[in-house]
């Protein structure tokens, strides 16, 4: 286990699949998110009626109430779970979102059905796909973490509004986030 100056804790991070949802690349995320977040990760799979969360009006899956349910399969050894989705997540305030995060809590969900390309009537691209996940994923950490939006457009805490937001931004925290929850990222490749 490692061990987390900014908390005091060590932390231990679960990626959870939700529903079988595991596509081949997801296996390459943890390493990235390494570079800013070295806790150590493990892999769980959690199942649950995604039904109940449908809003036939809008013809998506409430973001809240998604985590509220992965959020009872923290395991008792960790700290941080994120779930991964392939459905469509909303807020009641917002058309939609590519995930959702407890401000300086345990849980955060992001979905990859509006970061893929085709979502958008573009030819699939795998690369692109890996490097949105990503950069969600530190994302919506970064708030269980207890890290608020940032102004730093190239930190991946500044807040995305839509996918190109998403793709401006670096896969890093900015020295500022960096310092607040007491991580040094690693350089690029």
């Amino acid at each position: 286990k490692v061990w987390d100056s900014a908390v005091g804790l060590s932390v231990q991070i679960h990626f959870a699949f939700i529903n079988g949802y595991q596509p081949e690349w997801i296996y390459k995320i943890p390493g990235y998110l390494k570079k800013c977040l070295p806790f150590p990760m493990n892999q769980l799979e959690v199942e649950f009626e995604l039904d109940l969360f449908y809003s036939q009006e809008r013809n998506q899956y409430h973001s809240t109430l998604l985590l509220a349910q992965l959020l009872k399969n923290l395991p008792s050894n960790a700290d941080k779970i994120i779930g991964l989705t392939s459905v469509d997540l909303f807020i009641p305030i917002l058309t939609f979102v590519f995930g959702e995060s407890q401000l300086d809590g345990n849980g955060a969900i992001i979905s990859t059905y509006r970061l893929r390309n085709e979502f958008y009537g573009l030819p699939k691209n795998t690369d692109l796909l890996i490097e949105r996940t990503t950069k969600e994923a530190m994302h919506e950490l970064g708030h269980a973490f207890g890290l608020i939006h940032c102004p730093d457009y190239l930190c991946v805490m500044n807040s995305s509004t839509y996918v190109e937001d998403i793709d401006v931004k670096e896969a890093r925290y900015c020295e500022n986030c960096q310092e607040k929850i007491g991580v040094s990222c690693q350089d690029k490749d």
